[in-house]
């Protein structure tokens, strides 16, 4: 998902007060694999339907199911069964379930084997994947059919089907649909369903109260348009987004998301082209908040310059921010591009404690995820928020698009690389309902960056 900047403000805020830094260091040696923690179960007693039937169906059919992502099923005893060593590879490796984040913080919807788990799966494999007792087998999750969040209570979708050429570079298309909202409204969750995942990279939904956006529609052929860079407008805000493996989820009651009367939603759609002409019509399913708001979920792109030269193996950055009010965090979302290795985010409390926030050891591009806090984490003023990030431009890595590799810096095609933690936070002071309202975070990054700046030319 290669997210831009949400406003042209916000970059300049950020950047102002992040502290990067590039470095290239020896790459790091791999760790051995440490030995599974199992203690393996009588010779010849695992079933599919008593022992792995409970694993599978909790932690994979809820992609591996009739209609969604995963290329196959593993609903059944025989889906499993004829792919019972690639599961057992697949699982020993930790590449599935797709879970990125190292142990740390309590997440919402963890999705992690146990070493137990996955030492039973090979035992049961190895011993020639015995089916077991029919009636022990357990029931399917009930899994939500459709909406993850439940019938929406407005779905919107792109005015007309587009058609994706078949070849050419990476296409990113900004379709209008106005709200026609009479009055402002507020929104506890957007849950996007693009309408072809063969050619749909990720989505962002933004926000636009200036007209502009339907002015460039008019002017250009065709549904949507297109721009140079960004949504070719001052974003009054993202309001959603989503990208492989990002899920909706309804934002607690009191917090919610202001979307103002008659503006429009803008849905920008990247799409990767396969060869072959598609055609997507995304739809936006819009749960309007049924309790009254107090706080508003607040989106920041925490970002650092990058220029990667040729043949890096093992290119750092580190870009820290200060935290102006007490805030609490409630998710973080990563993203990088191929190069990228490796991402770590934190904070540091004003007393120098360090509170871990996510780590993805190993990035996987095609697999971007944000990590919601089962407990959201409170950061007093004074804190700070530090990315780590690594990426490896060398041709050992075999998910450098370049060959020969070429220097990469910041850019909005798969080829070019960033480096952004997306932020999802409330204000602790704001009461929305007693008429108390806190200004955005990058009000006060612009400000400070501006007097920084100032003192600096003194």
């Amino acid at each position: 998902m290669k997210l831009r900047l949400l406003l042209g403000f916000a970059a300049v805020a950020l950047l102002a007060f992040a502290v990067p830094r590039a470095k290239s260091n020896p790459r790091p040696k791999t760790p051995d694999s440490k030995p599974l923690a199992y203690s393996p179960r009588p010779a010849n007693t695992l079933t599919f339907t008593k022992d792995v039937a409970p694993i599978l169906f909790a932690n994979c059919a809820s992609c591996h199911r009739a209609g969604e992502v995963a290329p196959f099923n593993l609903t059944s005893y025989a889906d499993a069964a004829k792919r019972a060593k690639t599961i057992a590879s697949v699982v020993e490796k930790r590449v599935m379930p797709p879970w990125k984040a190292a142990p740390g913080p309590a997440y919402v919807d963890e999705c992690r084997l146990t070493d137990d788990q996955i030492g039973l799966i090979k035992q049961w494999t190895a011993e020639g994947t015995k089916e077991g007792n029919p009636a022990d087998l357990p029931a399917l999750p009930k899994f939500p059919d459709g909406w993850r969040n439940g019938e929406p209570d407005l779905v919107i979708e792109m005015p007309e089907p587009y058609t994706v050429p078949a070849e050419g570079r990476d296409i990113y298309r900004n379709f209008v649909i106005p709200t026609g909202f009479k009055e402002d409204r507020w929104l506890s969750a957007v849950e996007i369903h693009p309408g072809n995942r063969r050619v749909v990279h990720h989505v962002l939904v933004h926000l636009d109260v200036s007209g502009k956006a339907r002015e460039l529609d008019a002017k250009d052929p065709g549904p949507g348009y297109r721009t140079g860079g960004g949504v070719g407008f001052p974003s009054a805000g993202q309001i959603g987004g989503w990208a492989p493996g990002n899920v909706a989820r309804r934002s607690p009651d009191g917090i919610g998301v202001n979307v103002p009367k008659h503006s429009d939603i803008v849905i920008q759609v990247h799409y990767n082209l396969n060869g072959k002409p598609e055609t997507d019509r995304t739809k936006i399913g819009l749960y309007f908040a049924k309790a009254p708001v107090d706080k508003r979920a607040r989106l920041f792109p925490l970002a650092s310059r990058i220029s990667i030269p040729a043949g890096d193996d093992n290119y750092r950055v580190t870009s820290t921010m200060p935290v102006p009010s007490d805030v609490t965090l409630r998710s973080v979302m990563p993203h990088m591009h191929l190069l990228g290795r490796e991402m770590k985010v934190f904070a540091t409390l004003p007393n120098g404690k360090e509170i871990p926030l996510v780590h993805v050891p190993e990035w996987d591009f095609n697999w971007q995820m944000g990590y919601a806090f089962k407990e959201p984490v409170k950061l007093p003023r004074g804190s700070k928020v530090t990315l780590e990030a690594r990426y490896d431009n060398s041709a050992d890595n075999p998910r450098n698009p370049n060959s020969p590799p070429k220097p990469v810096r910041w850019g909005e095609q798969t080829t070019d690389e960033m480096c952004l933690a997306y932020l999802n936070f409330t204000v602790d002071s704001e009461r929305l309902t007693q008429g108390k309202t806190v200004p955005s975070i990058t009000d006060y990054l612009r400000k400070a960056g501006e007097a920084r700046r100032k003192k600096q030319e003194k």
